[in-house]
């Protein structure tokens, strides 16, 4: 699966002159723990609820982290998986060239664990955030429905 089928869009956005005040308001109006920075149209840093929390500025550039770590639309879920645990981050910004189109975090592919759908024909079972058009084992087309997760699966 490609990260251009769970990324989150539109992402919610600060300038680098964004103020602290006004960051926050997104995050919570937003429901969200991060926001990417942007200048002169490209993606230069993270704010993070504990960048708010643990650093003291007075706006966004303040702040932010500047080491970013963005992936392409065509990046394996999985590849990102890995990412988010290796460098111990809550998202990563998708770019497609210079421009910022999404953005995946760790919920996003937890999300894929709560959803897997069966095969009413043959019974094959695949984790998807939608219903596959065809099933890979029997070629039957439209026969998939959703199965229940019971907690700790």
């Amino acid at each position: 699966m490609k990260v251009k089928e769970i990324m989150t869009t539109p992402v919610i956005t600060a300038h680098t002159d964004t103020p602290l005040p006004e960051v926050a308001e997104l995050m919570v109006t937003h429901t969200v723990t991060a926001v990417p920075v942007m200048d002169h149209g490209g993606v230069v840093g993270v704010v993070s609820e504990y960048d708010l929390l643990a650093k003291t500025g007075e706006t966004a550039r303040d702040v932010m982290t500047p080491q970013v770590i963005c992936v392409s639309e065509d990046t394996d879920v999985e590849e990102v998986r890995v990412l988010l645990l290796e460098r111990r981050i809550g998202r990563v910004p998708v770019i497609a060239g210079h421009r910022l189109v999404g953005i995946v975090s760790r919920s996003d592919i937890v999300g894929l664990l709560a959803l897997e759908w069966v095969c009413e024909v043959c019974g094959e079972a695949l984790r998807a955030d939608k219903a596959p058009e065809v099933c890979p084992r029997c070629g039957k087309a439209g026969q998939f429905v959703q199965q229940e997760q019971s907690p700790g699966d």
